[in-house]
C-alpha cells in the first residue's frame, strides 16, 4: 500500500513538474513598447468572420466556450494539429492535416500516431469535412507543389507525392546532406518555400536552410548555424513562405510562448523585426467573440495568387498538453485567422536612395478590393526603413496625385533611415476608416538576383611535410556568379593561419573542386575550426564554419 501512495505521488508530481515546464514568461525588449501598429506581425491579425452558430455544446475549458465550431475543422471524435492550406483550379480549399482518436487513453500524447488526412471547405476559414482516404501515417504535415505539377506532402521523416489533391498518394523519404555540418536540433518540423526556377528553399526546426534542386531529389545544408533570433527560447514550428521579392519566417519559442517573424531577400540571410509574430489571444470575432486558446502552435500561411499571406492556421489546444487526456473535455483542433495582405508598392525613384535623397515617389497600385486614390489616409503614411516606420518614424507625405487607378505619393526624403544593411523599404499606415494599410517595395539599386556560395569541409591528405586539402565550392543560388577569391583560416599555436586561392565563375548549382597545399607544421592539432570565406564579394554566409577533426 505504502509503494501504491509514493507512486501516486511521484506520478503527481511528474505531471504538475511537466506542466509546469509547458511555459514561462519572457521578458520582453524594452523598445518593443514603443512600436506603432503594424510595426509587429502580430498587428496583421484581423477578426475573424462569423462561422456557423456560436455554441456552447463543445469540448473545452471555459477560456474556449462559447465558440465557433466551424472555424478550421474540428470533431469530437479526433484531435486534430497541425496542417495547410492549398487552392487548387476548382478554387476550394484543401486543407492537409493530421489528427489522432481523442478517446485514446494516451489522450495528447497519442500524437506520434498521427494519420494525415484531406479536408475541403468552399470557405477558406471552414468548415472544413474530410473527403477521401486516409493518406497515411505522418505528423506536422506540409503541402507544397512541385515544378512539374505534382504535390508533396511532408511529414516528419518522409513524404507523399502525387499528381492530384485527391490522390493517390505514394510515400518515400526525402535524402538529406547536411554537408559535414551539424544539423541543429534534427530534421523535423520542416517548411518549405519555392525558388524562381522551381527548386526548394527548405529550414528544419533547429534553423538551418536546405535547399533541394528539385524539391524531391536532394537536400543540401548550406548555412553554418541557425538563423534564428539570438534570444534564449525553445525553439520549434518554423513557417517560411515568399512573396513578391522576399521570403518570410515565423518561428515559434513554444516555452515561451512567442513567435518571433523575419524577412530574407534570399533565404539565407534573415533579418529580425520587432515584436510578437504571434501570441495566445488573437483568436477574436468581428463579434467580440474571443476563444482564448492555451496554445498556438503549428502556424502555417494561406496565400493568395500573388504569393502574399492572407491567413494564418493554427494547431490550437485548449490546456496543457498532458492535461488532455482520452476521453475527457479537452481536445485540439485547426483554426482558421486572417491577415492583413500588404499592398503592391513601387518605387519611381531610379537612383539609389541614400540620408541625402530630397524626396521618394511611391506608387501604391489599385486591387480589386482596394482603391487607394479613396481608400489611403494619406497623413498617416510613413515610409522608409522598418527600423524608423515600425516605431512610428520614417518619412512623411508631402504631396500626392493619381495614375489611372493607382496612387503616387510623394514622401520627404529626411528620416529614411535606409542603408546597405536594408533591402526593402516599409510603408505602414491607415485607411479611412482606419485599418491598418502596409506593404514593402523594392529598393532602387539593390541587386537582389545574386549567386550563394557554399564550401564542403576539407578532406586533408599528408604526405612528408606537406598537407593537402581538398574540398567543394557550389553555387546553390540562381544566378551565375562572378569570379573571386576564398580565404580558409584556422588557428594553431596561437596564430591565426590562412591559405587562399580563386573561385571561377560558376553557374548555378555548378561545383568547382579546390585543392590547396601548406606545410605540416602549421596545422598541428587534431582537431581544428576551419573557416572558409569570400575574400572579395559581399556574401554574408560564410562558405564554411566548423571543427574539423583531422585524421
Amino acid at each position: 500500500m505504502k509503494k501504491l501512495i509514493l507512486a501516486t505521488i511521484i506520478l503527481s508530481c511528474s505531471i504538475v513538474l511537466n506542466a509546469v515546464a509547458q511555459d514561462i514568461e519572457r521578458a520582453r525588449p524594452r523598445e518593443w513598447s514603443n512600436l506603432t501598429r503594424g510595426g509587429a506581425f502580430i498587428d496583421r491579425f484581423e477578426p475573424i468572420p462569423t462561422i456557423g452558430n456560436l455554441t456552447e455544446q463543445a469540448w473545452g475549458s471555459q477560456n474556449v466556450i462559447p465558440r465557433y465550431t466551424d472555424n478550421g475543422i474540428e470533431e469530437p471524435d479526433w484531435s486534430y494539429w497541425g496542417g495547410n492550406i492549398i487552392i487548387d483550379t476548382d478554387k476550394e480549399y484543401h486543407l492537409f492535416v493530421c489528427r489522432w482518436p481523442e478517446n485514446n487513453k494516451k489522450g495528447h500524447m497519442y500524437w506520434p500516431n498521427s494519420e494525415v488526412v484531406h479536408a475541403v471547405s468552399s470557405n477558406r476559414f471552414g468548415p472544413y469535412k474530410v473527403e477521401g482516404e486516409v493518406i497515411g501515417k505522418g505528423h506536422n504535415p506540409e503541402i507544397f507543389q512541385l515544378a512539374d505539377g505534382r504535390f508533396v506532402i511532408y511529414v516528419i521523416d518522409a513524404y507523399y507525392i502525387s499528381e492530384s489533391l485527391n490522390g493517390p498518394w505514394e510515400k518515400k523519404s526525402f535524402d538529406f546532406d547536411p554537408r559535414d555540418r551539424k544539423i541543429i536540433e534534427g530534421l523535423s518540423n520542416l517548411s518549405f518555400a519555392t525558388r524562381e526556377d522551381g527548386s526548394q528553399l527548405m529550414v528544419c526546426r533547429g534553423g538551418g536552410i536546405w535547399i533541394s534542386k528539385t524539391g524531391t531529389s536532394n537536400y543540401y545544408q548550406i548555412t553554418n548555424k541557425s538563423v534564428y533570433p539570438a534570444y534564449d527560447g525553445k525553439y520549434e514550428d518554423p513557417v517560411i513562405w515568399k512573396s513578391g521579392f522576399q521570403y518570410h519566417l515565423i518561428v515559434n519559442d513554444w516555452y515561451g510562448r512567442i513567435a518571433y517573424y523575419l524577412r530574407s531577400y534570399n533565404g539565407v540571410d534573415w533579418k529580425l523585426e520587432p515584436g510578437e509574430a504571434y501570441k495566445p489571444g488573437i483568436a477574436k470575432y468581428t463579434d467580440g467573440t474571443i476563444e482564448d486558446w492555451y496554445k498556438y502552435e503549428r502556424i502555417k500561411i494561406l496565400q493568395d495568387e500573388s504569393g502574399r499571406a492572407v491567413q494564418a492556421n493554427f494547431a490550437v489546444i485548449d490546456t496543457i498538453k498532458w492535461e488532455d487526456l482520452g476521453g475527457d473535455n479537452h481536445s485540439s483542433k485547426n483554426i482558421s485567422i486572417p491577415l492583413t495582405k500588404e499592398k503592391f508598392l513601387k518605387i519611381l525613384n531610379t537612383q539609389k536612395i541614400t540620408d541625402q535623397t530630397k524626396t521618394i515617389k511611391v506608387k501604391i497600385m489599385a486591387e480589386n478590393d482596394f482603391d487607394p486614390v479613396t481608400d489611403v489616409a494619406i497623413e498617416s503614411l510613413r515610409f522608409g526603413a522598418s527600423e524608423e516606420v515600425n516605431f512610428g518614424r520614417g518619412c512623411k507625405a508631402i504631396n500626392s496625385y493619381t495614375d489611372g487607378k493607382d496612387l503616387i505619393v510623394v514622401f520627404d526624403g529626411k528620416g529614411n533611415g535606409l542603408t546597405k544593411t536594408n533591402f526593402a523599404a516599409k510603408l505602414i499606415g491607415k485607411t479611412q476608416n482606419g485599418k491598418l494599410l502596409l506593404g514593402y517595395a523594392k529598393l532602387p539599386g539593390f541587386k537582389y538576383e545574386k549567386p550563394i556560395l557554399s564550401a564542403g569541409m576539407p578532406d586533408f591528405s599528408f604526405a612528408a611535410e606537406e598537407i593537402t586539402a581538398t574540398f567543394e565550392i557550389q553555387n546553390f543560388g540562381l544566378v551565375t556568379s562572378e569570379k573571386c577569391t576564398w580565404e580558409m583560416s584556422w588557428e594553431g599555436d596561437g596564430k591565426i593561419h590562412n591559405t587562399s586561392g580563386n573561385v571561377k565563375s560558376l553557374k548555378p548549382y555548378e561545383i568547382m573542386e579546390v585543392k590547396t597545399y601548406f606545410t605540416k607544421d602549421i596545422l598541428p592539432q587534431k582537431q581544428v575550426r576551419i573557416k572558409i570565406r569570400l575574400k572579395n564579394g559581399d556574401q554574408k554566409l560564410a562558405l564554411f564554419d566548423a571543427e574539423v577533426v583531422l585524421d
